[in-house]
């Protein structure tokens, strides 16, 4: 919605009734965690949780597949959990690379393409880590969103934030964007702020795109070999940060087809579309069946100082001595 990341007006004011009763349900189910009288689950390994504190795409997967490699390349056995947002089920599921999408989620589908490791997905996350864990060896679970899942008791927290929208107008939905307030920042362990300056111990992060790909077979292609007049899609958080990527590379696009976050793409959505048309990997997982021969994606991969992966295997060292 446009207005959350503009100052407050009149479609924010009416709506604060219900952020009211917004803020009154989820204050009270911390404090139920809180005091104890709603049980954590705490698994028999560590969790790291990446989410955030808005809705929408912040850049949290590329940053879970960065901080997964990590924590391999340092000799530990990741696993992966997510929600599933938008997948039809059934749940609890592991995930494999044959998955399809809209059985176990996009990110899902794409975390799992990208990095090859143990996934499971499921609304209930302790049914999602059971399933995984009796399957696979791992010392350490990483969930991909759940910051708000307080069921699930984590050892560290690192919360992305778009740089650009930032907190947005700084209310909570569904007047602005944000699942809790800014407070929250100083609860986590990290901060990372993608595409943007980061303020003090935070850190900056951006996402660097890697050779466009043929959704049809993952067959890589020269960004030369694109023509430079082409359509484009994007169904994530924030589609004109896609959009305006592939302008400032010089490309003219006769189409900028936005849709929302984890959309289910079929080929009507593209029926009007003429010849060739670049999109996201994420949309690209879901395309794939019936995407033509001139239909690519964009890899991204998180790029940011070695500190942040660095602090995340120290703390985990010093806290359960990985």
């Amino acid at each position: 919605m446009d207005f959350w990341y503009q100052n407050p007006g009149w479609r924010a004011w009416l709506l604060l009734p219900l952020t009211g009763l917004f803020w009154l349900i989820s204050a009270l189910r911390r404090q139920l965690f809180a005091l104890g009288l709603k049980k954590h689950y705490r698994p028999p390994v560590p969790v790291v949780v990446v989410g955030n504190l808005s809705v929408g795409g912040n850049g949290k997967t590329p940053v879970v597949l960065a901080l997964a490699e990590a924590l391999k390349a340092a000799g530990l056995r990741p696993g992966l959990i997510a929600r599933g947002y938008g997948a039809k089920g059934p749940f609890p599921a592991l995930v494999s690379a044959q998955s399809e999408a809209n059985v176990v989620g996009d990110e899902a589908r794409l975390l799992v393409k990208r990095s090859n490791l143990p996934m499971a997905v499921g609304g209930d996350r302790r049914a999602a880590i059971e399933l995984l864990l009796a399957h696979h060896s791992i010392d350490v679970l990483i969930c991909d969103d759940g910051l708000q899942h307080y069921a699930l008791a984590r050892d560290i927290e690192i919360v992305v934030m778009d740089g650009q929208r930032r907190l947005g107008n700084g209310y909570l939905l569904p007047s602005g964007p944000l699942r809790e307030g800014a407070w929250r920042l100083d609860s986590v362990d990290f901060v990372v702020v993608n595409g943007n300056d980061a303020g003090a111990g935070q850190f900056a992060m951006t996402l660097n795109q890697g050779l466009p790909r043929r959704v049809c077979d993952d067959s890589p292609v020269q960004w030369q070999a694109l023509p430079e007049t082409l359509s484009a899609a994007a169904g994530i958080g924030n589609p004109e940060r896609f959009f305006q990527s592939l302008r400032q590379r010089g490309y003219q696009l006769t189409e900028a087809l936005a849709f929302n976050d984890h959309h289910h793409f079929t080929q009507a959505d593209f029926k009007d579309v003429q010849g060739p048309l670049v999109m996201t990997e994420k949309d690209a997982v879901k395309c794939q069946a019936f995407a033509p021969e001139h239909w690519y994606y964009v890899p991204v991969d998180a790029a940011f100082g070695p500190q942040l992966c660095q602090a995340v295997l120290e703390t985990l060292r010093s806290r359960h001595g990985l």
